[in-house]
């Protein structure tokens, strides 16, 4: 870093940057005078007429002065060495254009005694190669010292950029800015056939992404920047099985560096992350709602999806938030989260359980939310299967509570939070998650308030989800412990489907909502690209062992059940779902199954659970599935 501020700080580093204007004009008016003397020399064979030798230097003189002038108007004696580029060389041009017209006007309209047109012509090209050459000279001497540096690093990592577009251009290029660094770029990889053997800022486009495995293999590569910000899931997951079988470390340059036109490329990049295999296109909101005024109310707000959605709500300028949670350490630190950056709301905590009517009625009378969003659920599924009364209890007879105190408190809106195991559920989870969704129905039709259930299924970097644990099994050496090799998920980020639970929530779309997830992601594939992107082999540095389905779980899962095939797309990546009305006698079935809960009678709530879910077939029961499950986005097109 010295030797580079040196050599940049004697033409303008940032110590000495107010003299810099005058040392250019003067650079700029020495090289004219030089100009116009080689110039005349070069016309005349080195010997210069007697008649041009008497006026040359009053002439040199009068051409230094009118080009330092004229450089001013184009800001030529402002100029930064570190990022010049095309444009800036055009500047050039036209600045040594301007300065040898005016040089022709002086000369006509004073009748003076000007030099050969073959002399002005001469002056003009060495002038402006020489004022160009003063100014991009530091920054290629640094390009070539640059990578002439990193080449004979004893600790440079061995790097391939992939993508050979403006951003992998501008990475490269700020990697030879930043010396701090220790990449050593030997190449781009790019699918794009016109760019095939291109040479992109002194380097080379050595092949397909799909050959990044041989290249990789063939160069000695350790590490690979994907300098393309917007690839899709599938081009990341093919970018990871063909390294497979190397120890190589990824990173990605993260979306918010095109957005925000970032030029420090180098500091931004992000290693590899779950999130980045998603298989579907990223979701991009419109915008966010107003909430300007409103006050609202999560029940799960220490939770990672409740605890976003309070996030979110916040920085659509909510006013007033209630955090309910039944673990008070949680909701106090996510207070003192939310007080610190957003300190003109107001946010207020409640610790209190859903299962007990009389605590929600409570607290729902004294803050009077306009707005519920009830997330607070049991979600672990082999847990549930051994606790079937405790399902009961917190996922039905809670949401239940919940609804209620709502309608009670003339609550403007109800969003509860689904999944999408309450679709032909094979666990106890999943079917109390399905009668969930009936009583919420059942208020919708019953009460002013607006009600709503959003169904989507798992979101990664959640408590407990299996990116989460995943990444535990790598980081204690493995093994990876995947329980089948066909199993398969849909994925979606957090703050994607939280944002889409928003807008579910806060538009009259109907009574279900579902989330479009993509395709599913098979879980083994999920844990080898997992395994390559920390570096290691699968199966050779981390093992990946199979230990079957756990009690509850199915190899697919299903986002909508046949009664729901006419679903129609209502906007971005949200779903309507058109079913059968809710039972009449709901109410009841739910009080019966409340009450075999309480009395601990676990095959009388299985019993009851079928009945009030007939598609619920229990995981001991569940054949092997022949066929993929219905996509989402095909029955909406039905």
């Amino acid at each position: 870093m010295r030797r580079r501020g040196l050599f940049l700080g004697v033409l303008g580093g940032t110590r000495v940057w107010p003299v810099r204007p005058l040392l250019l004009a003067l650079l700029d008016g020495t090289i004219a005078a030089a100009s116009l003397w080689i110039a005349m020399l070069l016309r005349f064979e080195g010997h210069i007429h007697a008649t041009y030798l008497e006026t040359l230097p009053a002439f040199a003189l009068l051409l230094a002065c009118e080009r330092a002038l004229v450089n001013a108007p184009f800001r030529l004696h402002h100029w930064s060495f570190r990022f010049s580029g095309l444009t800036d060389a055009a500047r050039v041009a036209m600045a040594g254009l301007a300065g040898s017209a005016l040089l022709l006007f002086t000369v006509y309209f004073l009748r003076l005694p000007g030099p050969p047109r073959s002399v002005v012509v001469l002056e003009l090209l060495l002038s402006t190669l020489g004022m160009g050459a003063i100014r991009f000279a530091p920054r290629l001497a640094t390009t070539y010292v640059s990578d002439w540096v990193h080449s004979y690093k004893p600790d440079s990592i061995r790097t391939i950029i992939v993508g050979a577009g403006s951003a992998g251009e501008i990475l490269l290029r700020d990697l030879r800015r930043n010396w701090d660094h220790g990449y050593r770029v030997v190449g781009f990889v790019d699918d794009d056939p016109a760019k095939r053997h291109m040479i992109v800022a002194n380097k080379a486009v050595l092949g397909r992404i799909g050959e990044l495995g041989r290249l990789a293999h063939k160069h000695r590569v350790e590490q690979v920047l994907i300098a393309i910000a917007r690839l899709d899931g599938a081009k990341v997951r093919e970018i990871l099985s063909v390294c497979a079988d190397l120890k190589i470390r990824f990173k990605i340059l993260p979306v918010s560096f095109i957005d925000q036109n970032r030029q420090d490329a180098a500091t931004v990049m992000k290693d590899l992350t779950p999130d980045d295999l998603l298989p579907r296109d990223p979701v991009v909101l419109e915008g966010r709602p107003e909430l300007g005024g409103r006050r609202a109310l999560v029940t799960g707000a220490a939770g990672s999806i409740g605890s976003e959605i309070c996030v979110q709500l916040m920085q659509s300028g909510l006013a007033r938030l209630v955090l309910v949670d039944l673990n008070e350490n949680g909701i106090y630190m996510m207070k003192q989260r939310l007080d610190r950056e957003y300190p003109r709301a107001e946010v207020l905590t409640e610790v209190g359980d859903i299962r007990d009517p009389g605590r929600m009625d409570s607290i729902f009378r004294h803050h009077r939310p306009q707005d519920v969003f009830h997330v607070a659920a049991h979600k672990h599924v082999p847990l549930m299967e051994a606790s079937p009364g405790e399902a009961v209890k917190n996922n039905v007879l809670g949401t239940r509570n919940v609804a209620w105190a709502a309608h009670g408190c003339g609550a403007e809106r109800f969003i509860y939070v689904s999944t999408d195991k309450a679709v032909c559920p094979s666990s106890v989870m999943g079917a109390c998650k399905r009668v969930g969704e009936e009583v919420v129905r059942s208020m919708a039709r019953r009460s002013l308030t607006k009600f709503c259930a959003v169904r989507f299924g798992n979101v990664l970097g959640s408590a407990g989800s299996v990116s989460e644990v995943f990444r535990q099994q790598i980081a204690a050496g493995g093994p990876v412990r995947v329980t089948h090799p066909e199993v398969r998920r849909y994925f979606m980020t957090i703050g994607e489907a939280v944002a889409l639970v928003l807008k579910a929530g806060y538009s009259d779309y109907g009574e279900l909502c579902v989330l479009d997830m993509g395709e599913q992601l098979r879980i083994v594939e999920l844990a080898r690209h997992m395994i390559s992107m920390s570096g290691l082999v699968p199966d050779v540095d981390v093992a990946i062992e199979y230990i079957g389905l756990r009690p509850g779980e199915k190899l697919y899962e299903e986002l909508l059940t046949e009664e729901e095939e006419q679903t129609r797309k209502v906007t971005h990546k949200i779903f309507a779902a058109t079913c059968a009305p809710p039972r009449p006698d709901l109410d009841r079935r739910v009080a019966e199954l409340g009450a075999a809960a309480a009395a601990e009678d676990e095959d009388r709530v299985l019993l009851l659970l079928r009945r009030l879910v007939p598609s619920y077939v229990a995981f001991a029961e569940l054949p092997a599935p022949s066929s993929r499950p219905r996509d989402v986005a095909a029955a909406g097109q039905a």
